[in-house]
């Protein structure tokens, strides 16, 4: 079912807040933010200068969001920004694009070409006030998530159609060479949520779906949306256990009715809290 008739040129991001109760999400290419609850009828927007297209919740009316060209805390009471971090402020060329926290509180953001140029984006985690780069030399960072105990992190360079895993230490960063998780091919691995058990659901753009993977990476399932490219899927409600997914009508010559909105549907299980970013 649709959630939100607003249409996304690209919508990305969807984060279920733990304190607000309420979905936030974004539009990169329009440069917003929205905010709805499950149970209001109105969806609240807020317009920014640059692109953003990821947040994290660090206290109810605070978040930690990725611009362009920086991290930056935004009250959404006062609608005021305080920046936090530069990210590649030097390089007009690239924006940032999916990331999420990680269960030590940390910030996993990825960088990418405006034009999708080959290569020239990059991972990154800020912790304890430390912007660091982790991966170098990737087109379009994806599917940054995390397993329930904190010891693997997932991403994926889209168009190599495959789901990588990396080990972690214990202060959260990568220890050891990332591995494969999952070959989607012939489907294109968009952002990414793992739930309670362990099993990781990600967006496929231009396959009309979430699709289920088990810790192993083995496909179990899929969820249909209708909007052909489904950008990233977020775990919500009081019990964690219904699933919101953005779309696009980026690059789509003829959009249909729905693409672009942002979907909801119930499912079977239950998903992770979304983690606390911890700026200190």
């Amino acid at each position: 079912m649709i959630f939100d008739d607003t249409v996304c040129a690209l919508g990305e991001g969807p984060l279920w807040h733990p304190l607000r109760e309420s979905l936030l999400w974004f539009d990169i290419n329009n440069k917003r933010m929205f905010e709805r609850a499950l149970d209001d009828k109105q969806t609240h927007t807020w317009q920014f200068d640059d692109c953003v297209s990821a947040a994290g919740w660090v206290s109810a009316n605070e978040l930690l969001i990725a611009s362009e060209h920086a991290l930056f805390l935004f009250n959404t009471e006062k609608g005021k920004s305080e920046n936090i971090a530069s990210l590649e402020s030097g390089n007009p060329n690239t924006r940032s694009n999916d990331g999420r926290a990680d269960p030590l509180g940390g910030f996993w953001i990825g960088t990418m070409g405006k034009k999708a140029e080959a290569k020239a984006g990059a991972i990154y985690r800020y912790y304890h006030g430390e912007l660091r780069k982790i991966l170098s030399g990737i087109t379009i960072p994806n599917s940054i998530c995390f397993s329930p105990d904190g010891g693997v992190a997932y991403f994926c360079d889209t168009p190599m159609q495959r789901i990588m895993k990396q080990r972690l230490d214990a202060e959260g960063w990568p220890a050891g060479d990332a591995e494969l998780f999952a070959n989607v091919a012939p489907f294109n691995p968009d952002g990414s949520v793992v739930d309670a058990e362990g099993f990781l659901w990600n967006a496929q753009w231009g396959g009309y779906r979430v699709a289920r993977y088990n810790p192993q990476g083995g496909f179990v399932s899929e969820v249909k949306f209708e909007a052909a490219q489904i950008s990233c899927p977020a775990f919500g409600g009081t019990d964690l256990d219904r699933l919101f997914a953005t779309s696009a009508t980026e690059n789509l010559d003829e959009p249909c009715a729905d693409d672009g909105k942002t979907f909801l549907a119930s499912i079977c299980g239950r998903g992770q809290k979304e983690h606390q970013v911890k700026l200190g």
